[in-house]
């Protein structure tokens, strides 16, 4: 109904230098994301936890109506940038979703709540941009988004956070109806409606396992020895693939923030994979980082996170390499 309601109203995605897709598609797909999710857990949801989690449920509104005016009306970059500090701060000070520590990965003394609330806020408005960077395959977005968000509410609903294993399983299964109509070929487009939201999403649940599980005992049969490593393997595609592409640009000399068609996505396109294809390469990856982490769960984190940089490297390197024989064999 959407995609209908859409197309009469020609709000489409068009074509540009740094997409993928060449023709113009409905977006918004946000919009049925939100809404399946929302009515759920208006019924599963107990009052008592609605009241308990509103400023991130109001944080969460207010993202998804600034990807709502992006997809309308398009904000620059910088004002889409901007705009994002209300929500995330509004869910650092108020629902007191910080990083109140180093978790052992340094060693540091309590760090001073102004330090707390800016790292915090780094934290947050990095990763919600990193999952939408990945957003520019059919079903890449979907598909990496059901996997993290599985694995966060299968764990939460493992050591006994019951809401917050409801809200992450909820929106998977919202995100599962959406897939129907973002595998390619696509009948409509997350955009940033969605992808800002999802994004948002899980940086909340990221910071929210790390710690949960810091605080876990040590008999607790699902607590992980590496709470941040383990969070990072979860997540770990917008977080690899926003890194590499900001290391790429820096080294050109261009701006992190200049778009191009370095993305991992755009990799497996090079080497001549289909959107399907190279959206199932990259949940291999999703999901053998999630079984390290579950794997090595009794490792520290400088262990776990020196692993998976090394086969993010490798994988980087053997990308290239690929492409470098394509490109050689086209030529002979």
């Amino acid at each position: 109904m959407l995609i209908k309601l859409l197309t009469q109203w020609k709000l489409f995605d068009s074509p540009g230098l740094h997409k993928i897709h060449d023709n113009y598609k409905p977006s918004l797909g946000g919009v049925a994301v939100l809404m399946g999710a929302g009515l759920s857990l208006l019924l599963a949801l107990p009052l008592n936890e609605w009241l308990a989690n509103r400023y991130f449920f109001l944080s969460l509104l207010i993202m998804f109506l600034i990807g709502l005016r992006d997809d309308v009306l398009a904000l620059t970059p910088r004002q889409k940038l901007y705009s994002q500090f209300l929500p995330v701060i509004l869910l650092v000070i108020l629902n007191k979703t910080t990083i109140p520590s180093s978790y052992g990965l340094f060693s540091l003394s309590q760090m001073p709540v102004a330090i707390i609330w800016l790292l915090s806020i780094f934290t947050l408005i990095i990763l919600t941009n990193a999952y939408n960077l990945i957003d520019g395959l059919d079903g890449l977005a979907g598909t990496v988004g059901i996997i993290s968000l599985t694995t966060f509410g299968v764990w939460f609903f493992a050591v006994g956070d019951l809401p917050n294993s409801l809200i992450a399983l909820t929106f998977t299964g919202a995100l599962l109806a959406f897939l129907f109509f973002n595998w390619e070929p696509s009948k409509i487009f997350m955009g940033d409606t969605g992808a800002l939201t999802i994004g948002f999403l899980l940086a909340y649940l990221a910071i929210t396992f790390v710690n949960t599980n810091y605080s876990l005992p040590e008999t607790n049969p699902y607590k992980l020895q590496a709470s941040v490593a383990s969070s990072v393997c979860i997540a770990i595609i917008p977080v690899f693939d926003t890194l590499r592409v900001i290391i790429l640009r820096l080294r050109q000399g261009l701006s992190p923030f200049h778009a191009d068609k370095n993305h991992l996505h755009h990799q497996f396109i090079r080497l001549g994979f289909g959107h399907s294809k190279s959206v199932l390469f990259i949940a291999l990856i999703n999901l053998g980082m999630i079984l390290l982490a579950w794997l090595l769960r009794k490792q520290n984190d400088l262990l776990i996170l020196g692993v998976v940089i090394v086969l993010c490297l490798g994988i980087n390197f053997a990308l290239k390499k690929a492409q470098e024989q394509k490109k050689n064999g086209t030529t002979n």
